[in-house]
């Protein structure tokens, strides 16, 4: 595979974002992710796994610049897959823990809150979903599994600001659950997931799946509607001199 890697070491499965230097999520990316999760769900060798970036970089959410010369059916066809995505990873029936390595906006704030379990290195990096000024729609579903973390007065508040958050802030609102030094991170992550899998497997995945169920068909239903609404606003004229006042400032900094 090109932008993930994996490795199966004492029945954890370990998938490492791997995508230019921050992860930032395109059709391929997608499509790799998905096959991984597809194929390690019934992986008798495999009882959790530990999602997890490069230095600084989680994942940056959306590869803007490359999505916003995307044609209409390559742009739908994205967004099928990230819903795909983030059904699936949700849905995983095994232990998932989010070692999140620094920055984690947008896409990949999402990515994380799909986890069981979020630890974040400390230092000077921000998580959080900042949609909404970027001119982008935030599907209910994706509103629903932030509150399932933070509860929704604080999902609504962080949303219609855009609001991004330091590691310390995102403890203290529940978005994510330890905060460590970048040294300790991957340790953190296997010592979590090696924690739960302690209990009894089918007892822990089956009472996983029903705590889960609303946020699993939220994330599932409507898909075609919930795409179509996110079309409409991705080709707005306003939206896409945002994207594009967005991606000349992305580019001036490389």
């Amino acid at each position: 595979m090109e932008h993930i890697k994996t490795k199966i070491e004492d029945h954890i499965l370990s998938i490492f974002l791997d995508r230019g230097k921050s992860n930032a999520i395109d059709t391929q990316l997608l499509k790799e992710f998905i096959a991984v999760l597809e194929s390690s769900q019934q992986n008798d060798a495999i009882q959790g796994a530990i999602l997890i970036g490069k230095e600084n970089f989680f994942s940056a959410g959306l590869d803007l610049i490359t999505l916003y010369d995307y044609n209409e059916d390559q742009i739908r066809e994205f967004w099928n897959l990230f819903l795909e995505a983030t059904s699936l990873l949700s849905a995983f029936p095994k232990p998932i823990v989010a070692a999140i390595s620094g920055h984690s906006p947008a896409g990949g704030c999402v990515l994380a809150l799909c986890c069981d379990y979020r630890i974040m290195v400390e230092g000077n990096f921000v998580i959080g979903l900042n949609e909404i000024p970027v001119g982008l729609i935030v599907p209910e579903s994706i509103f629903e599994l932030y509150a399932f973390w933070i509860g929704k007065r604080n999902a609504y508040q962080n949303l219609l600001e855009g609001k991004l958050l330091s590691p310390v802030e995102a403890k203290v609102q529940g978005l994510v659950d330890e905060v460590v030094p970048a040294n300790s991170l991957y340790s953190a992550a296997t010592k979590k997931v090696r924690q739960i899998t302690q209990f009894n497997q089918k007892t822990w995945q089956t009472s996983k799946l029903n705590f889960r169920k609303e946020i699993i068909l939220k994330l599932r239903e409507n898909r075609e509607e919930t795409i179509q609404r996110i079309l409409e606003q991705w080709w707005l004229p306003s939206t896409r001199s945002i994207l594009k006042s967005i991606i000349e400032n992305l580019i001036s900094k490389k």
